[in-house]
């Protein structure tokens, strides 16, 4: 499509729209709020935030211009749980009583267990540690606990 030259240098002179100065300034907004919020808020908060600065604006058109900007907010991970309190099964004492003091190597192991996401499912790792020198005894991945 040809656009006649006169026209296009008409536009050119033309001066910046009100609506394209707003988007500039808010997109300016935008970025600080989402900055200050350390990169957690999404549009919705980011919206109430711009206006309790008494900003004008749709939270619609602040999901846009963070959009157009490349700004997405963090994905807080959600606490899952994972012991069952209620069985019947045996435990252990705790023979340290939160004393982690050791007068010699293999004196004393301490175990735990982490859970691994992984794109084919859950992985859980056991790790022993000597408490004496902190060096692994031994570990263990499973894909059950």
């Amino acid at each position: 499509m040809r656009i006649n030259s006169g026209c296009y240098y008409r536009w050119k002179k033309q001066p910046i729209s009100r609506r394209t100065l707003e988007g500039v300034n808010l997109k300016l907004a935008i970025n600080r709020v989402f900055k200050i919020s350390d990169r957690t808020y999404g549009s919705p908060r980011v919206h109430l935030e711009l206006k309790s600065e008494g900003f004008s604006v749709s939270r619609k058109r602040v999901a846009k211009l963070m959009k157009e900007e490349g700004l997405q907010s963090k994905i807080r991970k959600h606490w899952k749980v994972t012991t069952n309190s209620s069985n019947r099964y045996p435990f252990s004492p705790n023979l340290l009583a939160q004393n982690f003091v050791v007068n010699r190597p293999n004196e004393v192991w301490v175990s735990d267990i982490t859970y691994i996401k992984t794109g084919q499912g859950w992985l859980y790792l056991t790790v022993i540690i000597d408490l004496w020198d902190r060096a692994v005894v031994g570990w263990s991945l499973s894909k059950t606990p």
